[in-house]
């Protein structure tokens, strides 16, 4: 496991372990308890690497948990707030650090979006090459409207998309991502979502580089994006 998951408390982890660790770690946004309705996840998420050592460090350079190899994601469409109908590939050509979650979200949603914005302002001139993504896993209640008005708290450049469950079925094994829905019986409309927490890295090209579990600082995935930036300069 890696080094910098701590004792916090997770959801179901997917491993694959093939000298290469690569965890679809998720974590609960929401107190611990029996879920009657799950969506979304009638498979395991799987994510294909390639075998190799198990990194987050390269020459004592923090860089994510480092994929050998690319992984080339699918596209999607989804509306948001700076279109009806935005695609992932519309911010091709630059750096995307991308975050699944939801606008109720009461802790882990929040705080990583606020860490996006010091990412953001740590990585100085050169965060005109990173775009900044959100997409919730709750299109119920996470209309375009809703999600623009959640993101601008943060930072009006960000991107946000209001995801629907058919689109994320279809990449969800990209991300290996993992999301259900908690009912609250006293008040339905009230319910959670207990999702994965990790953030993820996108080339400009489309493909995922690395990830960076929740409690990465900031200046630990600022310096990581820079890392990864200088290896395609050169």
């Amino acid at each position: 496991m890696n080094k910098r998951e701590g004792a916090r408390r997770t959801l179901p982890v997917w491993k694959l372990w093939a000298g290469f660790i690569f965890v679809a770690l998720a974590a609960a946004c929401s107190p611990a308890q029996p879920t009657p309705e799950i969506f979304n996840t009638s498979s395991a998420p799987t994510i294909a690497v390639t075998p190799g050592a198990a990194l987050d460090e390269i020459d004592g350079v923090f860089v994510g948990d480092y994929l050998p190899r690319p992984i080339a994601l699918q596209d999607f469409t989804l509306p948001g707030n700076q279109s009806e109908a935005m695609r992932l590939s519309d911010s091709n050509g630059k750096w995307r650090l991308l975050f699944f979650g939801y606008t109720h979200c009461p802790d882990f949603c929040p705080l990583t979006l606020a860490e996006f914005k010091q990412i953001k302002e740590l990585l100085g001139d050169q965060a005109d090459q990173v775009a900044f993504l959100f997409v919730s896993v709750d299109g119920e209640r996470d209309t375009p409207e809703a999600v623009t008005e959640y993101i601008e708290r943060f930072d009006p450049e960000f991107i946000a998309f209001s995801g629907d469950d058919a689109t994320l079925a279809q990449i969800q094994q990209d991300y290996g991502l993992f999301y259900q829905r908690v009912e609250n019986a006293a008040s339905p409309e009230n319910y959670m979502v207990d999702h994965s927490t990790r953030s993820y890295l996108i080339d400009p090209e489309g493909n995922l580089r690395s990830t960076f579990i929740y409690n990465t600082t900031p200046t630990e995935s600022a310096g990581a994006i820079q890392w990864w930036m200088a290896r395609d300069e050169a």
